[in-house]
C-alpha cells in the first residue's frame, strides 16, 4: 500500500475560457470506478448539448485503475492531458469531466492539449486537495475508571480516535502510523499502569 495519496477536497465545477470555448472542469471524489462512471453520467445528462465532455479518472492509492477519454476531440489531446495532470498531481480516488462549448475558433492539438490539461488543474487548485495517510488501526480496551483519562490524552496528542465503545469495559479504535506503534504501546502500558488491552487490526487510509 501507498503511505499517503492527495486527493480533491470537494466535488466542484471551475470554468476557465479559451479563445471563446468554454471549459467546464467538473471534479469530484470518487471511492470506486463505479462511483467515477455515474459521476461521468450525471455530468454528460447536465451537459448534453456541449460539444464534448471528455474525462479522466484515477482510482486507488496506488493508482491501478486509469480511464481517460477524448470523447470525439483528435486522440491524445483531451482525456490524456486530463490523465496526466491528475497523475501529475498525484491524485486518487478522483474523477473529473471537462465539458467544452465550442466557441468558434479551432485551437490545434497543442491549445486543446494545454486547455483541457489546464482546466483540470486550475480546477484542483479552486477546489483545493486533501493529503490522505495509511494508518494501521488498533484498539485499546481499558476499563471505564481510565476511559476519560485516556481519551483525552489520544486527542491531546493528536490521535485519531475513530470509534468508542462502552460495554464492560471500554474498547477505543484508534489509527497509527506504523511506525509509531512501539513508542504507542510503551506510552498505553505506562499510563493505564498496564491494565489497558492493545490489538493491531488492518490499514486504512485518513486525513493527514
Amino acid at each position: 500500500m501507498q503511505d499517503e495519496y492527495r486527493t480533491v477536497a470537494r466535488a466542484g465545477v471551475h470554468e476557465t475560457e479559451v479563445n471563446r470555448s468554454r471549459f467546464l472542469c467538473a471534479v469530484a471524489p470518487a471511492a470506486t470506478e463505479r462511483e467515477a462512471q455515474e459521476f461521468i453520467a450525471a455530468v454528460r445528462k447536465e451537459h448534453a448539448d456541449a460539444t464534448h465532455n471528455c474525462y479522466a479518472y484515477v482510482i486507488g492509492a496506488d493508482a491501478a485503475v486509469q480511464k481517460a477519454s477524448d470523447d470525439g476531440e483528435p486522440g491524445g489531446t483531451a482525456g490524456v492531458p486530463m490523465l496526466q495532470m491528475l497523475m501529475r498531481r498525484d491524485m486518487r480516488y478522483v474523477v473529473t469531466v471537462v465539458t467544452r462549448y465550442y466557441g468558434g475558433v479551432k485551437l490545434g492539438a497543442g491549445g486543446l492539449i494545454r486547455a483541457y490539461g489546464g482546466a483540470v488543474g486550475e480546477a484542483l487548485d479552486a477546489l483545493g486537495t486533501l493529503t490522505r495517510r495509511r494508518f494501521r488501526l488498533a484498539t485499546v480496551t481499558v476499563d471505564h475508571q481510565r476511559a476519560g483519562k485516556v481519551q483525552n490524552d489520544l486527542r491531546a496528542t493528536g490521535r485519531e480516535v475513530r470509534d468508542v465503545r462502552y460495554g464492560e469495559a471500554v474498547t477505543i479504535e484508534i489509527g497509527l502510523p506504523d511506525t509509531d506503534v512501539p513508542a504507542f504501546r510503551a506510552w498505553l502500558a505506562d499510563t493505564t499502569a498496564g491494565t489497558a488491552g492493545f490489538e493491531l487490526g488492518g490499514e486504512a487510509y485518513g486525513d493527514a
